[in-house]
């Protein structure tokens, strides 16, 4: 009961509040009991996955929406359907834990809701969800928005994208080279009876079979490993900072990528990391300290310099740009309901002005690579054919790579290519 009841708290605060699953669900899984605490992120994970189609079977069973203050109650009964139709747990536990919750949250005019609502899905199973699939935005469970947006953008590839984004992520990780390589820390898991691979394309990456809690990683807390999907691994390899150079890591947090810079080159002149979030700038340390790494770290927005750069220039810039995320769904599905059709061209705009700031700040012969989580065309190839459009002294390095696609500029990674995310990249250089 606990579990459910703190899953349904923690989805109406992403569905109804606009919070993000990555703020709400860390501290109402620390108040739950550790044999609870996965029942509770696997429903929320679920619920969030398959949202659209839950609640169009949910729009079926029920004469009426309940009333706009009872967000509670609509989540939980989201959280009802996912037990029935995504997991192994027994239909009559389901329904009669369900309930329960519905009665402990004060609301017993609930509990007859809730029973006859989840009673009814059990009885209409596959027949119903079939008559619910009819409608594309369930059977593909993502809004009608962002299905069209991909329809129109990646003709040939937005069922795959869809498809893989309903998937769940597996766990990579990135080995610390200084702890004895990758080969030394798979040898490492393979003793611990922790199934693994190397990722594909990556120089450190881990892929594990199967995901489990980081404090079972061998030595994550004395800095051996970290979480960093194979995709995101690339930029570091991409960008090839060398001795003595000074590298600028533009919306750093929550660190990894400025982490992997320092790790992939020991011997950097300096790094500076700059964003515009102290809390999440507050991640970026805690992942430095842990790798016993060091970097100039600037709470401020990278967009506007001339609040924060020396007048230094830098050798080479990663800008991983602020975008939709479409790429990395799988792994949030609370994107689903929290990004809206008009952020994509804020959010396009945005990536314009950082491009456009950012590049005075490079020296000549310099290198920028540009990044996004995203699988948009607007974000990615688009935004790089304006800015060399406009930027005289910019000129397109080519990708050459067994990953990805190349496209009119840049490489696309497809969420689930190879285990990993979505990704784009683009590299330029200065004349």
């Amino acid at each position: 009961m606990e579990a459910k009841g703190a899953a349904a708290a923690v989805l109406t605060e992403v569905m109804a509040r606009g919070r993000s699953l990555s703020a709400a669900l860390p501290p109402a899984l620390a108040a739950l009991p550790l044999k609870e605490r996965s029942l509770a992120q696997e429903l929320c994970y679920g619920v969030l996955r398959w949202g659209p189609r839950l609640e169009a079977l949910l729009a079926r069973l029920m004469n009426k929406p309940l009333r706009g203050k009872e967000h509670i109650i609509h989540s939980l009964l989201l959280v009802g359907l996912y037990q029935l139709h995504y997991t192994r747990i027994p239909p009559y536990a389901a329904v009669a834990g369900t309930v329960e919750v519905a009665r402990a949250l004060g609301k017993p005019w609930a509990a007859g809701l809730v029973n006859g609502v989840l009673r009814a899905a059990q009885k209409g199973g596959a027949a119903l969800l079939a008559e619910v699939d009819r409608d594309e935005v369930a059977a593909y469970a993502h809004p009608a928005w962002l299905l069209a947006l991909l329809r129109e953008g990646r003709p040939d590839d937005w069922r795959a994208i869809v498809t893989a984004n309903n998937a769940r992520a597996p766990l990579c990780l990135r080995v610390t080279p200084r702890h004895g390589g990758r080969d030394a820390y798979l040898a490492q898991l393979a003793a611990a009876g922790i199934e693994a691979a190397p990722a594909p394309h990556t120089e450190c990456g881990v892929l594990l079979t199967q995901p489990l809690d980081v404090e079972r990683l061998p030595g994550f807390a004395a800095g051996a490993v970290s979480v960093q999907d194979g995709a995101a691994q690339l930029a570091a390899q991409l960008l090839d900072a060398q001795p003595g150079e000074r590298v600028l890591d533009a919306c750093a947090a929550p660190g990894g990528k400025s982490a992997h810079i320092l790790e992939r080159q020991p011997r950097l002149g300096e790094l500076v990391a700059v964003d515009h979030d102290e809390e999440r700038m507050a991640r970026v340390r805690e992942t430095l300290a842990r790798l016993g790494l060091s970097a100039a770290l600037i709470v401020s927005d990278a967009a506007q310099p001339a609040a924060w750069w020396d007048d230094a220039p830098f050798d080479r810039i990663l800008l991983d740009a602020p975008c939709a995320g479409i790429g990395v769904i799988r792994r949030h599905p609370d994107i689903k309901y929290l990004r809206r059709p008009g952020d994509i061209a804020n959010l396009a705009a945005l990536q314009g002005q950082l491009l456009s700031a950012l590049w005075p700040l490079l020296r000549t012969g310099g290198k920028l690579v540009y990044a996004t989580c995203s699988v948009l065309p607007r974000e990615n190839e688009m935004q790089i054919h304006a800015f060399l459009q406009r930027q005289g002294d910019a000129r397109e390095q080519g990708i050459t790579a067994a990953w990805g696609r190349p496209l009119s500029h840049g490489r696309l990674i497809l969420p689930g290519e190879e285990g990993m995310d979505g990704f784009y990249y683009a590299c330029l250089e200065k004349t």
